[in-house]
């Protein structure tokens, strides 16, 4: 593998640019290759950025070293697979699949070659910048908001797929549990899958996590509580409101710090620091998506319309 990385992206999209910018923008990788199946917007985000366009995955996957994929939910596994199987370690849009047993296959490919598989939940990046993952306790309790306007973006998956699984991922990381039900309620507004769910997910420890998604908002929110035995913790993530009475020394200033400030890039070099060995893995690794995917597809299951 050359000391500078050639990153190449699966998918011209939004999400593929930017990625394919943090590739040309980054130390130690520059963008190499974009993959899209419409060669005009593959070009049109490629070659400004020096990189070239490519229709064909053989061909992509000989101009490259590292490879995100970033198309949509329905071809991750697909396109890991392939990539993996060409030697390549794999940054992975979430989710990591759209069923669990893509997901395990992906984890078991990238055990068998030895490579770096990471995932894009970035919101864990923020929790570490408040200092979350320090508390020694195990909370008891959390509820998370997480409302979008209406967007085209992610439709071919439901909502829980879409925005609910970042917060089902920070619940998974802070208990280190596992989910025991998964039951709500949950609507279509138009894109013909979940736009509108509300759920609560019990784990075995007694934790309860309760979650609150919507592409379909007419106003943003995005607000988290969480409650420990020393305490609460209160954050609105779009007004910087932050309210700690745990005692512990979380930091209400995160969002300011440079890893919070530029989340995809601190995930994304993080992945490219474990692929050349100098991190032990990724923020978030092929596991911790594959859990994050299980437990989503059980909401899912358990909603009612």
């Amino acid at each position: 593998m050359s000391e500078t990385l050639r990153g190449g992206v699966i998918g011209a999209g939004v999400f593929g640019g930017h990625h394919a910018r943090k590739y040309a923008n980054l130390p130690g990788v520059r963008l190499s290759a974009v993959l899209d199946p419409h060669p005009t917007r593959a070009a049109t985000l490629a070659v400004p950025l020096g990189g070239r366009a490519f229709t064909e995955l053989d061909e992509f996957l000989e101009a490259v070293d590292v490879v995100t994929v970033a198309s949509p939910a329905q071809f991750h596994a697909e396109q890991a697979l392939a990539a993996l199987k060409a030697g390549k370690p794999v940054y992975i849009e979430k989710p990591i699949a759209i069923s669990v047993a893509d997901a395990e296959a992906v984890q078991a490919e990238a055990a068998r070659r030895g490579l770096v598989v990471a995932c894009g939940h970035q919101e864990r990046v923020l929790f570490d910048a408040m200092g979350l993952f320090d508390i020694p306790e195990r909370p008891l309790r959390l509820e998370a908001v997480r409302h979008g306007t209406p967007s085209d973006r992610s439709l071919d998956v439901s909502v829980v797929l879409d925005l609910m699984i970042h917060d089902l991922d920070l619940a998974l990381a802070l208990s280190h549990a596992e989910a025991v039900t998964a039951e709500g309620e949950g609507a279509d507004a138009g894109s013909g899958s979940w736009d509108i769910a509300n759920a609560e997910v019990t784990f075995d420890t007694g934790f309860v996590a309760e979650f609150s998604v919507s592409r379909r908002a007419e106003v943003r929110s995005r607000k988290m509580r969480i409650s420990y035995p020393s305490g609460e913790l209160e954050i609105d993530f779009l007004t910087r409101e932050f309210r700690n009475t745990t005692g512990y020394p979380l930091n209400p200033g995160f969002a300011d710090t440079p890893q919070a400030q530029d989340t995809l890039a601190t995930s994304v070099s993080a992945f490219l620091d474990a692929v050349r060995g100098e991190l032990p893995r990724p923020i978030v690794d092929a596991g911790d998506a594959a859990r994050a995917l299980d437990l989503a597809l059980a909401v899912e299951q358990g909603l009612s319309g």
